[in-house]
């Protein structure tokens, strides 16, 4: 069977929700892992730091590293990728799952708050997949996986938050540009989305879903598994949702991903990206019961 077990993966954002859970399922099979993110000291309302999670990960079974990183700067992250290398002897996975959002228009849209996402989401995750490409080359069965929507240029998607909708784009476009770049070197590259809102610590804070109508980062986790023990010559340059991948891998019980158990299919909410094709390719497999 595929396996993570002794293979090194740099996440970033790593502190807390989807991040976290990806971290831990890798952590089942004895992966190693880079921690990073900026969080070093308790948030006032949102849990976990790069230490607490590292924590949970050597728990979960596997190694990890805290490493305090912004990956706005260059530098911080040449650094913590050297220190990831030195200590456990290279990288095998990039996660690119570190994001900032912010969902007002244009006109009530502070630049600032432009620059952070653009810096974060579409350049961090670029920057981070560049300066980690040395690595990534000397590994065996290297993956990069970007938590990035699938592309659309309905303009739905733009009216409301142009801004947010252009950062997160920005990294979907490096999952096509990537994987077409580093294919010669058997990089996949590929990006995985939610069918549904997840439930995470943010998410919580900003107590915009009421309890049962999200799912658990299990999902994401158990699909971004799924992607990153697959051969990376055959997957890549895919933007994967996560109920459509794991129904093609066989899995046929989503209700253990439900926050609340028993929860009908309609009374999910969906995540945002998320159109009418994709729903009825949903549909299409849910009828199947199993495989696409």
């Amino acid at each position: 069977m595929a396996s993570l077990k002794g293979k090194v993966l740099f996440i970033t954002g790593a502190s807390r929700g989807i991040g976290k859970a990806i971290a831990l399922r890798a952590a089942q099979d004895g992966a190693k892992i880079a921690v990073v993110a900026k969080t070093v000291e308790p948030h006032p309302k949102l849990p976990g730091t790069i230490f607490t999670a590292a924590e949970e990960i050597r728990k979960a079974g596997g190694e990890a590293l805290p490493i305090q990183c912004d990956i706005r700067f260059e530098e911080e992250v040449q650094k913590a990728i050297e220190k990831t290398v030195a200590t456990f002897g290279g990288i095998d996975i990039v996660v690119n799952n570190a994001s900032a959002i912010n969902l007002n228009p244009t006109e009530s849209l502070p630049v600032s708050r432009y620059d952070l996402m653009h810096t974060i989401n579409a350049r961090g995750t670029w920057m981070v997949s560049k300066l980690a490409i040395p690595y990534l080359k000397q590994a065996k069965n290297p993956h990069i996986l970007n938590l990035s929507p699938p592309l659309s240029m309905d303009k739905r998607w733009f009216k409301q938050h142009t801004a947010y909708t252009m950062a997160k784009y920005g990294m979907s476009m490096c999952v096509i540009g990537l994987s077409a770049e580093l294919a010669k070197y058997g990089v996949g590259v590929n990006g995985l989305w939610p069918l549904t809102t997840i439930r995470t610590a943010a998410l919580q804070v900003l107590g915009t879903h009421k309890y049962g109508s999200v799912r658990t980062p299990d999902i994401m986790s158990d699909a971004a598994y799924t992607i990153l023990t697959s051969d990376s010559k055959e997957c890549t340059g895919n933007l994967f949702i996560d109920e459509l991948l794991l129904r093609q891998a066989g899995e046929i019980n989503f209700d253990k991903y439900n926050e609340l158990k028993g929860t009908k299919l309609e009374d999910l909410d969906l995540d945002i990206f998320i159109d009418e094709d994709t729903l009825n390719q949903v549909a299409e497999a849910r009828r199947g019961k199993s495989k696409l």
